[in-house]
């Protein structure tokens, strides 16, 4: 996943987001709205958020010249802790050892009861996405280099091998019994990795329906997958036993996460065009999109709190582009943080 940094980001402006192909998705009327925004501020780029729904805690990591993990009360959205000198992009929580694990390089592990770093983790690569498997209580840290996974022991901290997952992954899921779902995203595929041996056991082909997938959520119950991909900009939905392909669905533009609420059935994708998109499984084989909420534009990763059945959602706002020509095959002009726009915001019904 691509960290937003303050000095290299898309403008938010509706122009701005149509020439880089981020015409937004039209909201929809629907259950969900912005229940709540919270403008905490900070200097810093970011790319992940992520709650720890056990212990009430949403880490987001935030990089530039004070790196840092930032720690919030779940529930007030209060500040209540900070790990320093961690420039990560993700973090993931073993509730049962009550360990947490920042994917900076090295990655660094904490106590998410003080919460005070424990160690560093030497890793090859380049850390980004993060996952906690309570199949065997192992971190998987996921880099778009190889080796492509690192699997690391989450009650010692100690490395228990790597995957090579034949290209470069963005998120993972797990379906706690032993088998992990991976999209990588430049090969318009999902990897299917054995648990136990780390191994890849085979590779779904999304086949044209979906490209470029950034996000993946899965139904555990009904063994569902859904790819929430960004060329085409879709949802595909698929089998998570033998990949095959049940439909896809529309989303927005820019997606860079994906979640799932077994407690309502619905799986969510968050765009950067400032959409967050609900599916609606009515059953194994039906679904729907049920909403395209209004959230605000460079939102496009986000977190399920299951006990409240709220999304939480990262962003900030952007100044004005440069005017300076593009030089060939250049990139479009790029605007600057709005010093303490950094904001979370909490979407429900």
């Amino acid at each position: 996943m691509r960290r937003f940094c303050p000095g290299f980001l898309p403008v938010v402006g509706i122009t701005m987001l149509a020439s880089i192909g981020w015409a937004q998705q039209a909201p929809t009327a629907g259950p969900y709205k912005v229940l709540k925004t919270a403008k905490v501020g900070g200097e810093g780029g970011f790319d992940y958020v992520y709650a720890d729904t056990a212990g009430r805690r949403l880490y987001i990591p935030r990089s530039g010249t004070t790196p840092r993990i930032t720690v919030f009360d779940l529930d007030t959205l209060d500040t209540v802790g900070q790990i320093p000198n961690a420039s990560a992009h993700g973090v993931a929580v073993d509730p049962k050892s009550n360990h947490g694990f920042a994917t900076s390089k090295p990655l660094v592990m904490f106590d998410t009861k003080t919460p005070a770093t424990i160690k560093t983790i030497d890793v090859q690569g380049g850390p980004d996405g993060i996952l906690f498997d309570p199949f065997n209580e192992r971190i998987y840290d996921l880099s778009h280099n190889p080796p492509n996974a690192t699997v690391i022991d989450a009650t010692d901290g100690t490395v228990v091998g790597t995957i090579d997952l034949g290209g470069a992954p963005e998120q993972t899921v797990t379906d706690g019994k032993g088998h992990l779902y991976i999209d990588i995203e430049d090969k318009g595929s999902i990897a299917v990795v054995d648990a136990k041996t780390l191994t890849v056991t085979t590779h779904y082909d999304l086949a044209g329906k979906g490209g470029t997938c950034a996000g993946l959520a899965i139904d555990v119950k009904n063994h569902i997958l859904f790819a929430a991909c960004r060329n085409p900009q879709t949802m595909v939905i698929l089998n998570a036993v033998d990949g095959k392909i049940i439909t896809t669905l529309p989303i927005g533009t820019g997606v860079d996460g994906a979640a799932f609420n077994p407690n309502t059935m619905e799986a969510f994708s968050s765009q950067g065009d400032g959409t967050l998109t609900v599916v609606k499984e009515n059953s194994p084989t039906n679904f729907v999109v049920e909403q395209n909420v209004q959230t605000r534009q460079s939102a496009k990763t986000l977190t399920l709190d299951s006990k409240t059945n709220r999304i939480l959602l990262i962003a900030a706002d952007f100044a004005a582009p440069s005017d300076a020509p593009l030089a060939a095959g250049g990139r479009p002009g790029r605007g600057q943080m709005v010093p303490d726009s950094f904001s979370i915001l909490v979407v429900g019904k």
